[in-house]
């Protein structure tokens, strides 16, 4: 069998646009190397090795100082590849976890000691079933005692569905990628609307981030960038930015630099990137721990 083929490129150009101190990326992940962290049986895909060193040599690359790795279905609910990649940050970087609903509370708090803020639940058909929308909210009343959050990645057409459960959560709910909206429909589709109407209670944050998922064009993703400034200008102390490196399941590889060179028309000011890129995230993760 052929070797996968890497989802991200060797050498990414530098970006024109200089992130301000502090930046963080919240939402990256890394693919073993798996002969060091095996990939989980029955996983939806199987990547070519994306690890801790690519990752951190391309933030130093763009200027990124603080991160949040997403543990990625391909490893399952072994933690463990990113719990060495945050080990290896002296805490800048933190993580958030694959779990079973069904996880006891040593689990938890083992992954907490880790430097784990937050659990993730997919409702994506091309990642294969995953949890109930009823069991991921059950769950919440423990993440509470952590101090922790809920991440969830659904496609757009299930935001009403799931809408009434996620506002049943006890703790705060991080909504990723916009949401996948189809950039093609326009800021007037149903789910965005649905989106802003989420967002407009206080306990909800979202990811600017994935322009090259929800995008219908060749990048620079243009038609993504209404969404995303909408998001940043209605929302902008509850909206993260993540590069969603190394950009697993795309036909297409996008270029990192030019990602970051997006932020100049997601968060035109330079005051809005500084509360995008740095306090947002310096309020809500929990570094240096």
């Amino acid at each position: 069998m052929a070797e996968p083929r890497p989802s991200f490129l060797a050498s990414p150009s530098r970006p024109k646009l200089k992130l301000p101190a502090g930046a963080c990326d919240t939402h990256v992940h890394v693919f073993g190397p798996s002969r060091v962290f095996p990939f989980a049986e029955g996983r939806p895909f199987t990547p070519a090795d994306a690890p801790k060193d690519k990752l951190f040599a391309l933030h130093a690359m763009l200027g990124v100082e603080r991160c949040v790795i997403v543990q990625s279905t391909c490893h399952g609910f072994d933690n463990r590849v990113v719990a060495d990649a945050i080990a290896a940050k002296n805490g800048d970087y933190c993580g958030v976890a694959l779990v079973s609903p069904a996880v006891d509370d040593a689990g938890l708090e083992r992954l907490d000691s880790q430097g784990f803020c937050g659990v993730r639940f997919n409702f994506m058909s091309h990642l294969g079933t995953g949890t109930a929308i009823e069991d991921a909210i059950a769950l919440t009343p423990r993440l509470a005692k952590l101090g922790w959050h809920l991440q969830v990645h659904f496609e757009a057409a299930l935001i009403d569905e799931l809408a009434p459960f996620l506002k049943r959560s006890a703790v705060p709910v991080v909504i990723d990628h916009m949401g996948r909206v189809d950039a093609s429909l326009g800021i007037d589709q149903p789910a965005f609307k649905r989106l802003l109407e989420l967002m407009r209670d206080a306990r909800f944050r979202v990811k600017v981030s994935g322009s090259e998922r929800i995008s219908r064009k060749a990048s620079p993703w243009p038609d993504a960038v209404p969404f995303a400034r909408k998001l940043v200008a209605e929302f902008g102390d509850r909206c993260f930015w993540g590069s969603d490196w190394p950009h697993p399941n795309l036909a297409v590889i996008p270029d990192d630099g030019a990602l970051v060179d997006l932020l100049a028309e997601i968060a035109p000011s330079e005051r809005q990137r500084q509360a995008l890129l740095v306090d947002n995230p310096k309020r809500f993760y929990r570094f240096g721990r």
